[in-house]
């Protein structure tokens, strides 16, 4: 049984439990009428309740048997009440009791509770955030553990929004996936709802339909729990001008509203709850200090499971790595962001023009594996497009040629892997590639 539905039960006995007693203050005082009509709402709670159970665990349940004894004592009850005999009634209110007694007894002990947990990924390349949670919880069998992919949109520059994307089939093919359409959370209220999309209506690129904010999901479950989708480099907490450097990271309604908040590190963890003070005031540090937990990145977590596979890799791909000889060139992970971009614009433009044909002239001897962020078209296109037109004949003029690798895959850590180094933007990425060992070097727009 679900336990949220044991936590309705059990009240709803509670209440009936009240009830006897203001019963037998109405038969001591004989006050038949009111009497009886208390024992109709205490006979219909306990239909409810015995509803609720065969719906859970089927008919033949012995909590149910004692519900239906239960019932036929109300009856009774009720007869000697219209009988006259009020006053004589007390024993039989209290063998109410005894039997629902049993019946919290049986629920509480005898019913195992089974728990839903849902996941609310909205980009299939941002799932490595959560899918080590995710394995650790399927494999409790008091656990239904649930993946919903939820739509999302593109905005314009005035903050309306464009066309809806939904990446149901772009997850791996070993995570069963359930459409959003057929789970509603607010009917199924399950016990935790996982997040790693904090923004709700505050992202002036993409939004997440407004049925998932987690403004409303914190209202549909008994834990909302959100974990950031990205791994940043460690911080010093006590450096308060790298700490309000990442306060737009932090500051968000993901944090305010969920019930747990979960960090990559200690050290993470008290920069948020330095920084969620100095936001709500002093006599708040406890509350977050409650609410925020360190735990080891889930990013982390799939990398190091990744780098222990073995990789199979598109033919294309192959194909570009592999020099006339048989043997395998090395592989540059070109990362470019939309942080870059914002910054540099048309610079920016100019320096991946330069990068790529420098590969290009080198392409015999090194591989170039060009991995946007995956928002990278639509940022420019809401915060910057003037710029839409130009960068897009790059990309395809890239892809067209195939000297090289565009990897728009949702698989991060594929490309992290497999590759002998790192050039590009300063980001996210950059930390967790630092993970792998590998060299480092980040491009400067203006050299």
């Amino acid at each position: 049984m679900r336990k949220h539905v044991k936590d309705r039960c059990l009240g709803i006995l509670n209440v009936l439990e009240e009830a006897h007693g203001e019963l037998i203050d109405l038969i001591e005082k004989g006050d038949a009428a009111n009497a009886a009509d208390t024992l109709s709402q205490c006979q219909q709670g306990a239909v409810t309740v015995g509803e609720a159970i065969e719906a859970s665990e089927g008919e033949g349940t012995e909590e149910v048997h004692l519900l239906e004894e239960y019932c036929e004592a109300v009856w009774q009850l009720s007869e000697e009440l219209n009988g006259g005999r009020a006053l004589s009634l007390r024993d039989a209110v209290e063998k109410l009791s005894l039997i629902l007694k049993g019946v919290s007894e049986g629920i509480m002990n005898r019913i195992p509770t089974q728990r839903e947990v849902v996941f609310l990924p909205y980009k299939a390349s941002m799932w490595d955030s959560l899918e080590s949670v995710w394995k650790k919880i399927s494999g409790d069998p008091a656990v239904t553990a649930i993946v919903v992919p939820i739509p999302y949109f593109d905005k314009n520059p005035d903050g309306t929004v464009r066309e809806m994307h939904y990446e149901l089939d772009l997850f791996p093919e070993h995570v069963p996936v359930t459409d959003y359409r057929s789970y509603d959370p607010e009917e199924k209220h399950p016990e935790a709802i996982y997040i790693h999309n904090p923004y709700d209506e505050a992202n002036h690129v993409t939004t997440i339909h407004p049925d998932y904010y987690s403004s409303r999901l914190k209202n549909l479950t008994d834990e909302l729990i959100y974990i950031p989708y990205f791994f940043l480099q460690e911080i010093d907490p006590d450096d308060q001008q790298t700490v309000r450097a990442f306060e737009h990271f932090i500051t968000v309604p993901g944090v305010m509203n969920a019930h747990r908040v979960i960090v990559q590190s200690e050290a993470w963890r008290k920069a948020y709850i330095d920084v969620m003070t100095r936001y709500t005031g002093e006599k708040t540090r406890s509350y977050w200090e409650h609410k925020i937990e360190a735990g080891k990145s889930p990013k982390i977590e799939r990398l190091e499971e990744m780098m222990k596979s073995d990789i199979s890799l598109p033919d294309d791909w192959l194909s570009v790595i592999s020099k006339p000889d048989g043997k395998r060139k090395k592989m540059i992970f070109y990362n470019t962001v939309v942080t870059a971009m914002l910054a540099n614009r048309e610079a920016m433009i100019e320096k991946i023009c330069r990068v790529l044909e420098v590969f290009k002239e080198n392409a015999g001897e090194v591989a170039l594996l060009w991995r946007p962020h995956p928002l990278m078209e639509a940022t420019i296109a809401s915060m910057t497009p003037e710029l839409s037109d130009k960068y897009r004949k790059i990309v395809d003029s890239y892809r067209r040629e195939g000297w090289g690798i565009y990897d728009d895959s949702p698989d991060l850590d594929r490309a992290l892997v497999v590759s002998d180094a790192y050039y590009g933007d300063l980001s996210s990425v950059v930390w967790l590639f630092k993970e792998t060992g590998k060299p480092v070097m980040i491009q400067n727009c203006d050299v």
